[in-house]
């Protein structure tokens, strides 16, 4: 009787990777449906994909200065952790790949599968104008103050 409710609970892990930034959402969701496969094939159940949209990388991965984050939210055992992260290995596409262990011993009917997550990402690129405030330090038609009223100062104060 042990046995069985020990075989029930999984652990709950959640993995993050990124995959190239130039791939359509259809290539992001193959690859998504692909670690949804393995999940359900090895026992496991998924909780839930969040695609956090494209976003630049501390330093370039595979030469791009951007990829396309994507985390997934899951329960399962060791060997279906080293099962995902075998193919995601395998993947062209997938440049790296984070799995971490949240919760020992979770009940799989405790856990609701959820609705998909797409945001939006890095907004910055798609805003008129975002680059040419970058280049200029702050906002167009802005003036600075640095260095202008020192003259004033100074023989106010003598």
């Amino acid at each position: 009787m042990a046995e069985t409710q020990a075989a029930a609970r999984l652990r709950e892990y959640e993995t993050i990777f990124l995959v190239k930034p130039d791939l359509t959402d259809d290539n992001v969701d193959r690859i998504k449906e692909r670690v949804r496969g393995i999940v359900s094939r090895e026992g496991g159940k998924v909780i839930r994909f969040t695609v956090w949209g494209k976003k630049k990388t501390l330093y370039p991965i595979a030469k791009q200065p951007r990829a396309i984050y994507v985390h997934t939210h899951f329960l399962g055992d060791s060997k279906l952790v080293a099962e995902v992260e075998r193919n995601l290995r395998n993947l062209d596409e997938v440049t790296r790949y984070l799995s971490v262990k949240i919760a020992d011993e979770v009940d799989p009917e405790s856990r609701p599968v959820l609705e998909d997550v797409k945001m939006a990402g890095d907004v910055e690129e798609t805003r008129p104008g975002a680059s040419a405030e970058r280049e200029s330090g702050g906002f167009r038609g802005e003036a600075s103050d640095e260095g202008g009223d020192t003259e004033e100062e100074t023989a106010e104060e003598a």
